[in-house]
Parts: structure tokens; sequence; C-alpha cells
């Protein structure tokens, strides 16, 4: 009888370990997502009160992009030694720090020393919280990992709309301190519930690669690269077109709400199409999809925009979790805390400076021009997909 109950005790503590591991992860990054596109709210004020064209937006915007991909890698290097559970309070705590120093009222100096740390902080969230679901639940990891891509869109469809309905009755640098005590109380939150250690029976064991080791690897990096600029250049004119069309400060969150929540519904679409079509199918019709849709919110009324802004989110957002579920398949070594660092610093990295040429494109010959070269960027996918199909 104790051999039977032993063992199921164990796999009892096990499993509530893998929960709790599962659910830390997806608070932070949650939290992390929210406050990454949360800025977009914050962005018609700041080029106003700054003087700021849209290159020198984006640039700005790209402090707290450019930061937290570059260092991902490092941050993962460095911290690799301490428990998963430290390092998502940590990581947590710092981007807090970042939100309360661009609270502080002493200019546009100020504003970019908080985005950098705000960012220093982020990187280190991503591919430690990856790492951890990774170590929890073993070779079992895509479906826990797919929740968590999940978890970062319920963030970027909450926080934002909670910045917009702030924003009216605040200025900006009160709302910026309540996020920061938002991820204060998130921080203590991660205290109690991260576990502290990961059982061995949970250690994973290294992915088969099924598509060409790092060949492979390199090719999913290139798409997803690809993939993110498309999903940041059309968030950088996203509130610009909504006030373009008469829509308010508040309208914007509304419209950011709705595009991120599409892209957490994208997540269980594009899984079911990927299903069906495999990866490079569902990426084919994703990107084509999304370039059709950018274009037709071009020539829309606000209404339209709105109604149409779901369905490109499913499309816009949804590839990324057919591209993040295979990190581990194809991760070289069987390193996949590397790997996810890697692929976060290309995808990341991409999506703050890809921006920058949208905007200077937009700067000089019009933002229609800016917003048409993000859906020719989507369609630029489809023929990147069928060259990584082939043997």
């Amino acid at each position: 009888m104790s051999a039977i109950t032993e063992p199921t005790a164990r796999q009892v503590a096990c499993a509530q370990e893998q929960r709790r591991g599962l659910m830390a992860a997806c608070l932070a990054h949650a939290l992390h997502d929210g406050y990454t596109d949360g800025l977009y709210a914050f962005l018609p004020i700041w080029q106003s009160q700054f003087g700021l064209s849209y290159a020198g937006l984006a640039i700005v915007r790209a402090l707290y992009f450019g930061t937290m991909g570059g260092l991902q890698v490092p941050a993962d290097h460095l911290l690799s030694g301490i428990s998963p559970r430290n390092t998502l309070v940590l990581s947590t705590l710092i981007a807090a720090g970042g939100l309360a120093v661009m609270a502080i009222p002493m200019g546009f100096a100020e504003l970019c020393c908080g985005l950098v740390l705000a960012g220093i902080g982020s990187s280190i969230q991503h591919p430690r919280a990856s790492q951890l679901i990774t170590e929890c639940y073993g070779n079992t990891a895509r479906r826990p990992l797919s929740i968590y891509n999940f978890s970062g869109d319920l963030g970027k469809a909450t926080l934002p709309a909670l910045i917009a309905l702030l924003l009216p009755v605040f200025a900006w640098r009160p709302v910026a301190g309540i996020l920061a005590l938002l991820g204060l109380a998130l921080s203590l939150v991660l205290i109690r519930l991260t576990p502290r250690h990961i059982a061995p029976a949970m250690v994973t064991s290294p992915h088969r690669q099924s598509r060409g080791g790092s060949t492979g690897f390199a090719w999913l990096l290139a798409i997803g690269a690809f993939d993110t600029a498309t999903r940041m250049g059309y968030l950088l004119f996203l509130p610009f077109l909504i006030h373009g069309c008469g829509g308010s400060s508040a309208t914007v969150g509304i419209a950011l709400a709705l595009l991120f929540a599409g892209g957490a519904l994208g997540k269980a679409t594009c899984g079911w199409l990927g299903d069906h079509l495999g990866i490079v199918g569902s990426v084919a019709a994703t990107e084509t999809t999304t370039s059709l849709l950018i274009i037709a919110t071009l020539f829309t009324p606000l209404s339209g925009t709105l109604m149409l802004l779901p369905l490109l989110g499913i499309v816009l957002n949804g590839t990324s979790s057919v591209l993040y579920g295979t990190v581990p398949e194809l991760a070289p070594d069987g390193n996949t805390g590397r790997a996810f660092a890697v692929f976060y610093t290309g995808v990341i990295g991409t999506g703050g400076l890809a921006p920058i040429a949208y905007g200077a494109l937009a700067d000089h010959v019009g933002r229609t021009t800016g917003q048409l070269a993000t859906a020719a960027t989507a369609l630029l996918i489809v023929p990147m997909g069928c060259d990584w199909d082939r043997p």
C-alpha cells in the first residue's frame, strides 16, 4: 500500500508545483506584456508634449524594446544560476521601478531612463519564465508554453484599456505610477506563488529537432523577426489611424483592446489551423490575411476599423504562437533556455528597430505609405515559409 501511496503523493506534489510554476509565469508574462503594449496609449501624448516626429517617437519606443530585446541572452546567461522564483520577482521589480522613474516629473531624460530600466526588467522575464515552464513540464511543455503565450495577450488586452480609461482622469505620469504599484503588488504575489525548487522528476530532457537543427532554427528566427516587424510597425501607426478617423484617446485604448483580444483568440485559432494546414500552411494563411486586413483598415471609417481590429488581431498575433511553440523542438543542442533567449532577442530586437524605419518612411512620404509597408512585410513572409519547408 505504501508503495502505491508514496508515488501518488509525489505525483500530486509535482502537479501542484507545475501549476504554480505555470501560473506564476503567466501572471508575470501578462503584466510585462501589458506594460509593453500599454506604452502605445502614451505615444500621442508624448509626441505632443515633447514635440517628437514619427521617427523620433519610434526611437523613444525603441529604448524600451531595444533594451528588452538586446539583453535577452546576457540576462539568461547571468541569471542562469539563480532560481526561477527569484528571477521572476527580480524582473518584475525592475520593470516596475522603470515605470516609477517615468512617473517622476523630471522631463524627457527621465522618461528615457525609465523606459530603459523597464526594458531591462522585461528582458529577464521572457527567457527565464519560458525555461521555468520547460523545466516544470519537460517534453510535455508545448501546451503549457501555448498557455503562457496566451497569457501575454490577456495583459495586452487589459492594461492598454486600463491606461486609456485612466488617462482622461489623470495625467500620464500618475498613470505610470499606478502601473508601477501594480508591478510591486505582483512581485509580492510571485514570492509566495512560484515554487522555490523544481523537483528532479520534472526536469526536461533535450528535444529532438525536426527541421535540420540550427538551420531550421535560423529560419524560424527569421520568420519570427519579420512577423514581429509587421505587428510592431502597425501598432506604431494604429493610434494615429484612430485619431485620423476622429477617435479620442479613449477610443485608441478600445482599439488596442480589440486588437489584442483578437490576438488572444488567435492563439487558439492558429493552433487549430496549424493542426490542419501545418506550420508553413498556417503561416502563409495568417500572413496573407494580415496584409489584406491592414490595407482594409486604411479605407474604412472608424466604426468599420473597430470591427476589423479583432479579426486583424487573430492573424496579426496568432502566428507567433505557431512559431513560439516550435522553439523547444528546434533548440540547437537541446539548450531550450538559450534558444528562447536568442529567439526573443531576434523578434524583440526587430520589434524595436523596424518601427524606426517605418516611422522614417512615414515622415518622408506619409503615414499611409508607412502602413502599406507593414502590409508588404507580412507578404514577404509567405515565400520565406515556403523556402523553410523545402527539404
